[in-house]
């Protein structure tokens, strides 16, 4: 498996990397980083990764742009929040465009571990 991580914090970027690394399903997975929307978007077009976990605010292009614009073009890797920030309409947002979940930091191998299972 080949997942995308996507934090405009490079702290953020390691926890969360070292977290999915920990997880059954992140065990072995191929794991690529970026810095923020543009870029991911850049990286999904040439890596193609199975799943993309984004932050929702960081400069440039945000998390749900980032969705938003892979939506536009038809690209379709699964996609999940990691962030600071839940409201209901984030959620509802996210959800509405594609997102598999959002999961809140502070987060746990087992809260990551659940939501990348489908839980």
């Amino acid at each position: 498996m080949k997942i995308l991580v996507v934090d405009d914090s490079k702290a953020m970027r390691m926890i969360v990397v070292r977290t999915i690394a920990k997880t059954d399903q992140g065990s072995g997975a191929e794991v690529l980083e970026a810095a923020n929307g543009a870029e991911a978007l850049e990286l999904v077009r040439d890596q193609q990764p199975d799943l993309v976990l984004s932050d929702w605010n960081m400069p440039e292009m945000t998390g749900i742009e980032l969705l938003e614009a892979l939506n536009r073009e038809g690209l379709r890797p699964a996609f999940g929040f990691v962030t600071s920030e839940s409201t209901p309409e984030m959620y509802e947002r996210a959800m509405a465009s594609g997102a598999r979940f959002l999961v809140t930091k502070p987060f746990t191998p087992e809260s990551l571990g659940k939501a990348l299972a489908g839980g």
